[in-house]
């Protein structure tokens, strides 16, 4: 088995090699929050570069709820002729695409303005960085419904418009992570507790996308191996939220890991440290693959074919790869080649580690920009000077964010 294999899933669909351009949130949308030209030209990008899946990033069911400003909305069908667009450019070389689709609940920065949702009343803990976010409301038993409609509704739309599937996001400390950590969750009711009622709002999810889509439409989920905070999500409750999910119809599992708080999914590899740290999860999917009645994929750092060569044949069944193919979107025909380019950043030896944090998603950021203008990334980017301009952007992005809101406000009445 190597990286150019073909993968099966259980839906009957083909993914033409092991390889996936995993999600990044590219914050490329357009005026009215759909697919930007910019967007398009990354995509396609991508597309030409060999790799046998493309995620998106961020693909938003509620405008009211973002992970950041500039991102991607899909709840109605008022702008499907540009995701339509969007998917055709995609799938031109014959990949499949799925929109990760998500909602941020209490991971959502104050300055956007909305109303801030979560399982239950618990703010983030990041320090001084704190106060750039809202402590959120815990979410009513019919905004759970209604979220749940939104995720089904937005999936529907997706194959619409030609995506060939969706993740569903339930890792990285956004909503669905947070029903499922104890930390975060703290309800009494049928969404909290026990794991099965954590679990609830995922399963719940998976079962309304399915019955909504076609049967040859992935439905895929991405999941935490593990918090990485003492009394939160672990390897255990992972372990059992897959065995939940193997008696429904999902396609695939995708494993990472960590939150805002704690972002192990840029691993130790950060800081430029230790090339074992590079597959950041992979002894855990391997794990995971004993148990999982579907395909695994693991994401976090590859860059190596050695590597990603080994986590292959250690029977994980696909590997996501991001800050690289931001780098060099052709790195999968590089490696058909025989061409082993490993494309690293510039390490990041800051000691704030939220900072550090925000720094390296700035300068992948910084990379995806330069991509989508048709322009050669720049990997030995200054980390301060990607975090300065990213941080521009965003409070250009987020004011740009509220008149919209406010001119959507006005219209509807």
């Amino acid at each position: 088995m190597n990286v150019f294999d073909k993968l099966a899933l259980p839906n009957g669909s083909i993914i033409q090699n092991r390889i996936a351009k995993a999600a990044m949130e590219e914050n490329m949308a357009d005026a009215d929050h759909a697919p930007s030209e910019q967007l398009m030209r990354l995509y396609q990008a991508w597309a030409e570069g060999g790799a046998g899946l493309l995620i998106t990033g961020n693909v938003m069911v509620d405008s009211r709820a973002m992970t950041g400003p500039g991102g991607v909305v899909l709840e109605d069908d008022g702008h499907l002729h540009a995701f339509r667009r969007w998917s055709r450019i995609s799938r031109s070389k014959g990949a499949h695409v799925w929109l990760q689709i998500n909602h941020p609940g209490r991971q959502m920065r104050a300055n956007l303005g909305q109303q801030t949702w979560a399982p239950s009343a618990v703010p983030l803990a990041l320090g001084k960085m704190s106060k750039h976010f809202n402590t959120p409301v815990a979410m009513t038993g019919e905004v759970i419904e209604d979220v749940i409609r939104r995720f089904a509704r937005t999936a529907r739309l997706g194959e619409l418009a030609g995506f060939t599937g969706v993740e569903i996001h339930a890792a990285h400390g956004y909503l669905l992570s947070q029903f499922l950590s104890p930390l975060t969750n703290q309800r009494t009711d049928q969404w909290g507790g026990s794991l099965e009622n954590r679990a609830r709002l995922l399963l719940e999810i998976v079962n309304a996308v399915r019955a909504v889509v076609s049967p040859r439409f992935v439905v895929a989920v991405k999941l935490n191996s593990a918090d990485f905070q003492r009394g939160g999500f672990s390897a255990d409750d992972a372990r059992q939220v897959v065995k939940l999910l193997n008696d429904l119809d999902v396609d695939m599992v995708e494993l990472s890991g960590g939150s805002y708080e704690a972002p192990a999914m840029q691993g130790d590899a950060r800081d430029g440290r230790t090339l074992a740290r590079e597959a950041y999860f992979v002894e855990f999917a391997r794990d995971i693959r004993t148990i999982a009645k579907m395909p695994v994929m693991v994401t976090g750092g590859i860059r190596h074919r050695a590597v990603a060569e080994q986590v292959i044949a250690s029977g994980v069944d696909m590997i996501g790869i991001g800050t690289a193919l931001a780098i060099d979107p052709n790195l999968p025909h590089e490696w058909r080649l025989g061409n082993d380019k490993a494309p690293a950043l510039t390490p990041i030896t800051w000691k704030n580690k939220p900072l550090a944090s925000l720094a390296n998603m700035a300068a992948v950021k910084f990379q995806l920009s330069r991509l989508s203008r048709g322009k050669t990334p720049d990997p030995n980017v200054s980390p301060l000077r990607a975090l300065i301009l990213q941080q521009l952007a965003d409070v250009a992005r987020a004011r740009e964010y509220r008149r919209w809101m406010t001119q959507r406000s006005i219209l509807s009445y």
